[in-house]
């Protein structure tokens, strides 16, 4: 599902118009980067959690070649799904 779909899936089941949908995703999802950008974590119970992790540098290898290669540190965005959400998708 792309965001267009999910847009067109959320304005299906609210009953609104595919605009008010679109503008209600685009919020959401900034309200998430805003808050994971200060390094806050967000949690929607049943759903999952929303966090920000700080990796350190680390050095590996290519593996083509075996040469050694330096892995910068960064900050990554991290999702650890619910147990609601797990459990419907583990249903399979």
């Amino acid at each position: 599902m792309n965001k267009k779909e999910l847009v067109d899936s959320m304005a299906e089941a609210a009953d609104i118009s595919k605009a008010a949908a679109e503008k209600a995703l685009n919020s959401a999802l900034a309200g998430i980067t805003d808050a994971l950008v200060k390094g806050d974590k967000i949690t929607l119970v049943g759903f999952g959690t929303f966090s920000v992790v700080k990796r350190a540098a680390r050095q590996t290898k290519n593996p083509k070649t075996g040469a050694p290669i330096e892995v910068a540190a960064k900050t990554i965005a991290k999702f650890k799904a619910g147990s609601k959400l797990a459990e419907a998708v583990n249903v399979a």
